[in-house]
């Protein structure tokens, strides 16, 4: 088991490497010069110069590059071009309300898409499986923007159910900072929830047919034990891959309820940013968005060994 997680860790190590050398050179490759930006359309040579050279911009290449590296390993993006605020700042309060609204719907999603999974597979060719997959494939059709808008226009302006806008953190106010992020989570589970479900049909169908089911029927088990500890359980190992990469989808794809919501997430400081062409601000993003899903995919691939017995016997997934 300690080299399989010292094989996953060793290989998140070079993937978020490599990473890092694609943000440096997407964020160069975008339209624009920061040093304009920030210093004007209207300002003269000398001065753009001279932010060029504050920001670091008139050094080479490589330069840059491991300028770049060696400060984000010590945490330090530098400051703002935007705000000139430190990036490091900026993250650390806007980081929390993507994660907030990233578990919170990643809570629905499973919830929602296990039982679903699991009616449709324990029904399957009957009604309750046709039901379970018409709203399993209208979460994966209609688009998360529009089913938002809906939501803001109806539950929020028409009914008055939910607040069209507006953030209030759950570690101060639990209940209402919980009531404030439900109806963008649930827009965001809506559709991973439809992935998961799919899923778990798909797995627990082909575990209920195994010989070990059949086995455990035999011996006069009840339908709840059967479908719980042998169909469920042994479809876990594929249902918690896929809930890894959603978890790691919806962290980084907060971007468009963040802006319908208003919430002040790392999705609108992204979006923001780019208009900005802020690039350390960008560079700290994108860092920290792909750190989490390697982070989450290594704690998926370390849950596996809990999960399956067979990887802390060979020390690889099956």
């Amino acid at each position: 088991m300690l080299r399989y997680i010292f094989h996953r860790v060793w290989q998140s190590a070079v993937t978020l490497l490599l990473v890092s050398f694609v943000v440096f050179a997407g964020v160069r490759a975008l339209p624009g010069d920061p040093a304009i930006a920030m210093a004007g359309e209207q300002a003269d040579p000398a001065t753009i110069a001279a932010v060029r050279a504050d920001l670091g911009l008139d050094r080479s290449l490589p330069v840059q590059y491991l300028d770049f590296a060696g400060n984000a390993l010590s945490g330090d993006f530098g400051r703002s071009i935007r705000t000139g605020m430190p990036v490091r700042h900026m993250i650390r309060v806007t980081l929390p309300v993507t994660l907030e609204l990233a578990v919170y719907a990643m809570l629905i999603a499973v919830l929602a898409g296990v039982i679903g999974g699991v009616i449709a597979a324990v029904y399957r060719g009957r009604w309750p499986e046709w039901v379970v997959n018409g709203f399993s494939l209208v979460g994966l059709s209609v688009p998360t923007f529009w089913l938002g808008i809906l939501a803001v226009l109806y539950l929020s302006v028409g009914l008055g159910m939910f607040p069209a806008s507006g953030y209030v953190s759950p570690f101060d106010h639990p209940l209402r900072g919980l009531y404030f992020l439900t109806l963008p989570a649930l827009i965001l589970g809506v559709t991973h929830a439809a992935v998961v479900q799919r899923q778990t049909r798909s797995s627990m169908v082909e575990t209920m047919t195994a010989d070990f089911v059949r086995t455990a029927r035999a011996k006069g088990l009840g339908p709840r034990t059967v479908i719980v500890r042998y169909g469920l359980r042994n479809s876990l190992i594929v249902v918690t891959t896929v809930i890894g990469l959603q978890l790691g989808l919806l962290i980084a794809g907060t971007v468009v309820t963040e802006r319908i919501f208003s919430l002040p997430g790392i999705g609108k400081l992204t979006l923001d940013s780019v208009f900005a062409r802020d690039y350390p601000v960008i560079q700290a993003v994108v860092m920290v968005i792909a750190a989490s899903y390697i982070v989450i995919n290594l704690l998926v691939d370390v849950l596996y060994t809990v999960i399956d017995p067979r990887v802390r016997v060979s020390g690889r997934a099956q």
